[in-house]
């Protein structure tokens, strides 16, 4: 597999190897002794979700607090999705900066968001299948959004607003400015990626 550090270097970018001939493909979507050599930090997943959608469709930008913050693993098997990771963690360098990638089933590439990033994607296709992993159980408690639209992030959905369609959480979630507090309690510790 290929990793690829992307603008915010704790994003990465993972590219498998696809074996493919007349037959169809094989590919390893995850190995965890490669994918922790080439973070240089140990991870541990401990659930796997997975979601269907239509077009339009936006979720996000979602995260959990400490103490269950999470990492993600995530990939499309079917379709095609913008797929955004954006900096929340209050003492880092990209703090309010994204990464957005397009993800599909034909490319099989995968993104690793580590815990103190905001998540969301949107479908580009018809329809889309898209599967994660995480290193954190879900906590309703800590459960917490960023607004999609916030002019502060400046994201490209890729779509015209009146094509997307959020849940009614999603069209209501605080700007980046209204989770100050939030975002102070992730910590940005650089000796995890260097």
């Amino acid at each position: 597999m290929e990793c690829i550090k992307q603008s915010i270097p704790d994003v990465v970018l993972i590219k498998p190897k696809v074996h493919g001939d007349h037959r169809g493909y094989f590919v390893e979507t995850f190995r965890q002794d490669k994918f922790e050599e080439a973070l240089g930090y140990k991870v541990s997943f401990c659930q796997d979700n997975e979601s269907k959608s239509t077009k339009g469709v936006l979720r996000g930008l979602h995260f959990q607090l400490p103490p269950f913050a999470q990492s993600k693993l995530v990939r499309v098997i079917e379709g095609e999705v913008l797929d955004v990771a954006v900096d929340i963690r209050k003492n880092s360098p990209t703090f309010g900066q994204h990464v957005a990638m397009h993800l599909t089933a034909e490319n099989k590439h995968q993104l690793f968001i580590p815990r103190g990033f905001a998540h969301g994607f949107v479908v580009l296709s018809d329809t889309a299948t898209f599967a994660y992993k995480v290193d954190n159980y879900y906590s309703p408690e800590c459960d917490r959004g960023l607004a999609f639209n916030d002019s502060a992030l400046g994201i490209d959905w890729s779509l015209p607003l009146e094509q997307l369609n959020l849940s009614d959480k999603d069209q209501h979630q605080p700007g980046l400015v209204d989770i100050n507090d939030e975002c102070s309690m992730f910590n940005f510790e650089i000796s995890l990626y260097d």
